[in-house]
């Protein structure tokens, strides 16, 4: 090798010469060049060897992933259906006499109890309809009177035939039609009384005020004009609608938690913030037939509203539970993995190596799959660092619980967004 071929700065066998060292090969002296070589290969040496521990090291570390053992225990199956919040017993507050209005005693969104007085009719008219009537029913009744007192006269003198019959029949229906018209005029009374009445407008039951009450000075039609608009708030209903399928489905639940498809079955309620609203409600109310437009049956559930969090207009998801599936195989949702038709987990095999294995899932728990068939409670299946784990990976695993995964049994709790009227109407869950 002539001196020219090496050169300082190049890198031979991890080695990088500098220009001392190429001339230390080139020395004369024996010795001193022998010596350097044998420094130089014990170096190269070193560089091999350290190379291939840290090759080995990083194989012995395998994939860092997280695993938990698949969970066996009795699962009940739930299915949910968009739903809004609708006012057990709600009404238009309307006037039955027309007339402006003078006072007012509420304002809007207030709590009322039902027959408390909320507007005032200008009575003036009505209690003037009143006096005609009962002088109108005075003179009747004193007509009456007199037409009685001749009909005994004459009833008198017929007995010592000083009259002729006919006077006394006459006289007769005279009676009758006096009779006749003095309860016409009473019943006129009452009617103006029963209107005199009605200029007090009070609340037809125990609710809440809307805000869309009138002012005073408004003139309201009899019948035609609203006032304020008034809804029970304690209980309430929601309502949703489901499919013609699910509604077989729903009335095996029914015969399920009660023997009889004709009993109530109990209900939960999930709000738009994802929380469980905390009181159980029950079905109390199912159409009559499906909507033809939809193919969907309208359900309301009645749910007690103690503490008015519940408002009318609110969207929230309604919880049927139905059967129980016992010792059912869990895994979760993050575990299941798809490509083409093909379904499968990833487990921890009994070398420590990453395994695929095929499963058959059945219907969603919560945060779970329940799988029908291709593990057993005894394995362990990988739920976190899938995303480029092969089959055949050596793991370094680290056991997690579903709590600290956020793992439940319950639907998916996250915020949904707001539905429209049309989504709670719907057959979908």
């Amino acid at each position: 090798m002539g001196r020219e071929c090496l050169r300082a700065g190049t890198d031979y066998g991890s080695v990088r010469l500098s220009k001392e060292v190429i001339y230390l090969f080139f020395s004369k002296n024996k010795k001193t060049r022998a010596l350097l070589i044998g420094i130089s290969l014990a170096v190269s040496a070193s560089f091999v060897v350290a190379g291939c521990g840290n090759k080995q090291q990083a194989q012995q570390q395998g994939v860092q992933v997280k695993a938990m053992q698949v969970l066996q225990q009795d699962a009940p199956l739930t299915s949910e259906f968009a739903g809004q919040i609708v006012g057990k017993d709600e009404v238009k507050v309307q006037s039955k006499v027309s007339g402006n209005i003078v006072e007012k005693y509420v304002k809007g969104g207030e709590y009322v109890q039902a027959g408390q007085p909320l507007y005032k009719i200008d009575s003036r008219q009505y209690e003037s309809a009143v006096l005609q009537a009962q002088a109108n029913l005075a003179q009747s009744e004193a007509t009456l009177s007199n037409a009685e007192t001749d009909l005994s006269r004459y009833q008198q003198l017929l007995n010592s035939q000083a009259i002729a019959e006919q006077t006394v029949a006459t006289q007769q229906a005279n009676v009758n039609a006096y009779g006749a018209a003095a309860a016409a005029n009473e019943a006129l009374l009452h009617k103006a009384q029963q209107d005199l009445d009605d200029t007090l407008i009070c609340a037809p039951l125990s609710g809440q005020l809307g805000v869309d009450d009138v002012a005073v000075g408004t003139f309201a039609a009899a019948g035609n004009t609203s006032l304020v608009t008034i809804g029970s708030s304690n209980p309430v209903y929601a309502q949703f609608s489901i499919s013609e399928a699910e509604f077989l489905k729903f009335k095996k639940i029914q015969q399920m938690q009660s023997g009889s498809s004709d009993s109530a079955i109990h209900a939960s309620l999930r709000l738009s913030d994802g929380t469980i609203y905390p009181l159980d409600g029950k079905i109390v109310q199912t159409d009559r037939a499906l909507a033809q437009n939809t193919g969907t049956l309208t359900i309301k559930a009645l749910f007690q509203n103690p503490n008015g969090l519940l408002l009318p207009g609110m969207f929230a998801r309604v919880r049927l539970t139905g059967e129980t599936v016992p010792n059912a195989i869990l895994v979760p949702q993050r575990a299941i993995q798809q490509v083409l038709d093909k379904t499968f987990v990833m487990v921890v095999g009994s070398d420590g190596k990453s395994e695929a294995r095929t499963v058959v899932l059945g219907p969603q728990v919560g945060s779970y799959y329940i799988v029908k068939s291709g593990l057993s409670a005894s394995d362990t299946v990988i739920v976190e660092g899938l995303s480029s784990l092969t089959e055949g990976k050596d793991l370094h695993v680290t056991m997690v619980t579903p709590e600290e995964m956020g793992f439940s049994f319950d639907e998916d709790t996250t915020p949904f967004d707001t539905m429209t009227s049309s989504d709670a109407n719907s057959g979908n869950n």
